[in-house]
């Protein structure tokens, strides 16, 4: 006995399940000749397969199977005309399906497409937060350095106020004694040895 599967449906196994089942909506058999087909194919059971077909796959393929009704009625009615209606709507479902496939393969690339780029601009993203990181750091370290030059600045600035205001008082106080020595009474020596104050 065939171990019977459990996991998820595929969209090929959809499509195997639409394929058969439409199929057998054609030929005029039962939907439950289809599900047992299906079943065989995909090792899972008929009921499993009849669940999924009513509650996800039926309502993806209505207008396939009206055609496929059509195609059944039309078969029922004539013996020739019912062929070659078969052959046309076998074409006409072929046709539907190969367009459903191409559908889905596009689908799946364009995922796979964005996902790509999702990565990407992850990728991107992550760049120019380090990059942002490093530049907030930079300016911290930049901050810093300005905070030292503005205090270095500060003291140097204060220094020569201070080498300022001795150099003044350095002049005046040399003005100063320039002036007192100057107003310093001045004697000279007569010839009989007295001293005799010299005015200006």
């Amino acid at each position: 006995m065939a171990v019977k599967r459990q996991d998820a449906w595929t969209p090929d196994d959809d499509l195997v399940l639409a394929e058969v089942t439409l199929r057998h909506i054609r030929e005029g058999s039962t939907q439950l000749a289809a599900f047992e087909e299906v079943a065989e194919k995909l090792g899972r059971t008929p009921a499993a397969c009849g669940f999924r077909w009513n509650s996800c796959v039926r309502k993806k393929y209505e207008a396939a199977i009206q055609i496929a009704k059509a195609q059944r009625q039309k078969r029922n009615q004539t013996g020739r005309s019912r062929l070659s209606g078969q052959l046309q709507g076998d074409q006409e479902a072929l046709s539907s399906l190969d367009a459903i496939i191409r559908y889905l393969r596009r689908h799946k690339n364009e995922v796979a497409e964005l996902r790509k780029r999702q990565k990407e601009l992850e990728k991107e993203l992550k760049q120019r937060e380090e990059k942002i990181e490093q530049l907030v750091k930079e300016n911290e370290e930049m901050k810093n350095r300005l905070d030292h030059v503005e205090t270095d600045y500060q003291t140097v600035n204060d220094d020569y106020k201070t080498l300022i205001q001795i150099m003044d008082r350095a002049r005046k106080l040399a003005l100063l004694e320039e002036e007192q020595e100057e107003n310093k009474p001045k004697f000279r020596m007569e010839e009989n040895g007295n001293l005799e104050r010299v005015d200006k």
